[in-house]
This record gives C-alpha cells, structure tokens and sequence, in this order.
C-alpha cells in the first residue's frame, strides 16, 4: 500500500483528530483509492503515531461510510457511488441555506470583506481552469458563511455530509462555472440586504445546480 510522506505529521496532543483528519483527507482526494486495502501498521508509521489513534479513526471513518473493515481480514476503502450525489446535496443544500439566513445577525463589514475576497480568488481559479483549486475556495467560501451562523448542531452536519460531497467531487472532477461566482456576489448581496427568502433559494439552487454534472446521477 503506497502511503504519502511528504505531508505534515499531526502533533501527540491530538494524535487522534490528526490522524483521523489526514486520513479522511487521503480518501477524499484519492491519495487511498477505492477499493484500497489499509494496513493501520504503515499508516501508524506513516503519520507517525501509535497504532491505536489509526485504529480509533479507522472506527470512525467507518461509520461515516469511508471505509469497511472486516473483522480478521481487511480495511478497505469503500468505493465512490455516484448515484449517492442525489441523496447527498438536497440536505447539504437545505443546511447551508438556512446557515445564510442564521448568518445574517452576524454579519459585519470584516466578514463581507473576506467573502468578497475569496470570491474574488475563486473567480480567478475559474477563469484560469484550476478547477482543483476552485473547489477548495469555494468550500472555504461556504464554510466561513457557516462558522458566522455559529450553530454548533448545523456545523457538524454540515461537516458530515460536505465531507462526502468533497469525495465525489474530487473524483469526478467537477468543472464550476461563472454561475458559481455569480451565485457568491449574490448572497453577498442578499446576506447584507437581509432578504433571508431569497438567500435561501439562491444558496439552495447554487449546491442543487451541481446534480446536473452528475450524468448518472439523473
């Protein structure tokens, strides 16, 4: 199993968290393919810590769906379904919405800021085809809108189900559009006006719009 080594190891203090967190990443970004037998020795190694915070986080990786273990035999990283987009984006969709709307008491001037930035970036990761990149901006464009709602409940759903959506993304190389920018400036705009029906359309169709990439999805 051929296991990155150029990449940062997580400090003792949160071995657990660290280890989890890298590993749901390698899964997420294809470093462990589908399909791929995990062996928590050489990742233990890998990241540089005992085999117990492997195993712990290969306990949760499993019930979150990324990975099967069978007792005895293997770990191995379960396939990417892509028919699970319509399953995924509608309650994804429906969360961050209703994030825009509980964000809006929160707003100030230093957080419009920062999202105009990055959609200024994201804009830019677009228009030179670095899709890649465009789709890790835009997650952090979504994510500061759902760390200004601060709700904790939402947060970890959102956590949950992104994570998935982050996969299938990833391994189907999805291409955002101008729309997408488009999208971002208006629920800059509705975020400010404070026009939380509207936002949430608009927040809903930006994540739903994405299904239609999905060709065996329809």
């Amino acid at each position: 199993m051929p296991v990155p080594i150029n990449h940062a190891r997580p400090t003792r203090k949160s071995a657990k968290e660290s280890a989890f967190n890298q590993l749901q990443q390698w899964i997420i970004d294809g470093t462990l393919l589908p399909g791929e037998k995990l062996n928590d020795t050489e990742l233990a190694e890998a990241l540089g810590v005992s085999r117990t915070p492997v195993r712990e986080s290969l306990q949760l990786l499993e019930v979150q769906g990324f990975v099967k273990m069978y007792p005895g035999k293997a770990t191995q990283v379960t396939d990417v379904e892509k028919d699970a987009i319509k399953d995924l984006l509608p309650p994804l969709a429906a969360l961050q919405a209703l994030s825009a709307e509980l964000a809006i008491p929160n707003l100030n001037d230093e957080t419009i800021n920062v999202l105009e930035g990055i959609n200024q970036r994201f804009a830019e990761a677009i228009r030179t085809e670095n899709y890649y990149s465009a789709l890790k901006i835009d997650e952090q464009f979504h994510q500061l809108i759902v760390d200004t709602a601060n709700n904790r409940y939402i947060k970890r759903m959102i956590e949950s189900l992104q994570a998935h959506v982050r996969r299938l993304f990833f391994h189907n190389s999805i291409v955002l559009t101008d729309k997408s920018i488009d999208d971002h400036q208006e629920i800059i705009e509705l975020m400010q006006a404070g026009d939380a029906k509207k936002l949430q359309d608009t927040m809903k169709h930006n994540w739903l719009r994405t299904i239609e990439f999905f060709p065996r999805a329809n």
